[in-house]
């Protein structure tokens, strides 16, 4: 679950990449004329959601559970605009590089945060600072790693020799500078991220107190946190941005079964689904007729091998690994069990995405019994037997999960079996914490539209979201090559090598790229949905009753 940003040199570059992924196709337009009526501008909505793995802090998720939410509290210096993918400003005024390494930061006066206080450079510097450092053990750290003294704030091993990073400059109360240890073509992309995000000083003197109910700069402000249950915002009326809410406020209700959701959904006790659930995702489009919604979205689907155990280290078991892919039989899976609601995946980056190149995964994604168990047979085999895949049991996934063990164990002969852990929270805890024996569900939503977030992001050394524990130095060097070419476009390309790589070591095998299935109630209107799959929480429009 991610954000997404750049600046002026690169946006034409990514309009077009973007073009592919924007909100708008297929089900819904908002709502369909015949179902539109008067608005209650203090009209309150619920979304289907999950509980956060971590404290409300803005560097503190990579799921949706609490991605979503803080989203929705905090603003940063730009996002998309989510009718057409194109970059806009929020807090920064303007944001500019010569040279791709450093960069000078103008912010718009007149943001305040939810406590009233002003949003300054110095909001941002401190945020970022304190973010980055490793006594935090904020999960999205490595997101600063980029920033001239990184290092020196969160090292390898012990404690931190400094407590700011050298790269980060306040001049005044809206200006400050950005520093880089080289040319980072699509630095500004990551800008947009959630954990690029300001604080106030009230933060710093308790954070723990503060993760339990965070003061943000964003379209909502906190209400209440129903650990389990639920998360309240409120609409916040001295909010700065361009996108002031149509409604007053969010319920993010969490649910334990996706079919449950759904069900209140068609009920109307739920207002704006997540996604739909496999079980219902061949009657979902009559149940609720235009308020449906079937359109791209830049995420892919992944099963991830526990690399940090023993039985899957070794050149041979890419082998296994490789053939473990090809006994997958996705056509029949995503035309099924998923009734065509996803697009089989040949690549490790989502379509639509800048650097996207089909089947750089080659023969290992395409289904070939034989050759999935001469590969199995040829790598050792399998430890035991047996392999299990670790999932979420709130997410529906039990579906295709059982139909991927099911076609493993008919190609190959390897038992494979659903490890199923109640909640999203749950699971996200074990993978975090290396706690995972065989394979594990790790589906990946774009921060910001290029290959780079794809790849680096997920499998590069010491990534936070390298789940695999993947480890490569060919795969790294090529990122690197590619991290500093200073042109957007050659980074795309240099990263596709990168990406080739993959289909060596085969440390995640890839499924199918998500389509955005969801739909809402009859008591809302204006639902739309962008290409990261996120509803536009702040034009959501809440009907008169």
């Amino acid at each position: 679950m991610r954000g997404a940003s750049q600046a002026k040199w690169v946006v034409a570059a990514v309009a077009v990449a973007l073009a592919a992924t924007a909100c708008g196709s297929g089900g819904s337009s908002g709502g369909g004329a015949g179902d539109a009526g008067p608005v209650n501008a203090q009209g309150v909505f619920s979304y289907q959601s999950s509980e956060p793995q971590n404290p409300l802090q803005p560097a503190n998720a990579m799921e949706v559970g609490g991605g979503r939410i803080i989203k929705s509290l905090f603003k940063g210096l730009v996002d998309y605009d989510p009718t057409d993918g194109k970059l806009r400003n929020q807090v920064a005024e303007k944001i500019e590089t010569t040279d791709a390494q450093n960069y000078t930061v103008t912010l718009k006066s007149g943001w305040t945060f939810h406590d009233g206080t002003p949003v300054t450079a110095q909001s941002f510097v401190d945020a970022w600072n304190w973010s980055a450092n490793v006594k935090n053990n904020q999960i999205n750290s490595d997101w600063f790693s980029d920033i001239q003294g990184y290092t020196d704030v969160h090292p390898d091993k012990g404690d931190p020799t400094a407590q700011t990073m050298s790269g980060l400059k306040v001049v005044d109360d809206t200006h400050f500078t950005i520093a880089l240890t080289g040319p980072v073509s699509y630095f500004q992309y990551k800008l947009g991220y959630t954990a690029f995000s300001p604080l106030p000083k009230v933060f710093f003197t308790d954070p723990a107190k503060y993760g339990q109910s965070p003061i943000g700069n964003g379209a909502y402000k906190f209400v209440s946190w129903e650990h389990n249950k639920a998360v309240t915002v409120a609409a916040y009326d001295k909010y700065a941005g361009i996108d002031k809410p149509k409604n007053a406020g969010i319920v993010f209700k969490n649910y334990s079964q996706a079919e449950a959701a759904y069900k209140d959904l068609v009920s109307d006790n739920l207002d704006v689904l997540d996604q739909v659930d496999p079980s219902d995702l061949a009657s979902y489009k009559n149940d609720l007729g235009d308020r449906a919604v079937d359109q791209a979205q830049g995420a892919i689907q992944s099963i991830s091998f526990s690399l940090y155990q023993a039985e899957w280290q070794g050149q041979d078991k890419a082998k296994v690994r490789q053939g473990l892919s090809m006994a997958i039989d996705r056509a029949t899976i995503t035309k099924t069990v998923l009734n065509g609601s996803r697009q089989a995946a040949n690549s490790w980056v989502a379509p639509g995405a800048m650097g996207y190149k089909d089947n750089t995964c080659g023969e290992y994604c395409t289904y070939d019994p034989a050759k999935a168990k001469q590969l199995v047979t040829e790598g050792g085999g399998v430890p035991g037997n047996k392999i299990t895949v670790l999932y979420n049991a709130d997410g529906g996934h039990k579906e295709w999960v059982d139909a991927v063990c099911n076609s493993i164990r008919q190609a190959t002969g390897v038992e494979c079996v659903g490890d199923a852990k109640p909640d999203f929270k749950t699971s996200r805890d074990l993978i975090k914490n290396k706690k995972v024996n065989g394979l594990m569900r790790t589906g990946w939503v774009q921060d910001y539209p290029l290959n780079a977030n794809f790849l680096r992001d997920v499998y590069g050394t010491g990534a936070a979201a390298n789940d695999a524990g993947y480890s490569s130095a060919e795969f790294d060097k090529f990122a690197a090559e590619a991290d500093k070419a200073t042109s957007v476009e050659k980074t795309a390309e240099l990263y596709q090598q990168a990406e080739a790589q993959l289909a060596k070591d085969m440390p995640a095998i890839p499924l199918w790229y998500y389509k955005t299935t969801a739909g809402y109630s009859k008591n809302v209107q204006n639902v739309k949905y962008d290409s990261f799959g996120d509803p536009v929480f702040t034009q959501v429009e809440v009907k008169q009753k």
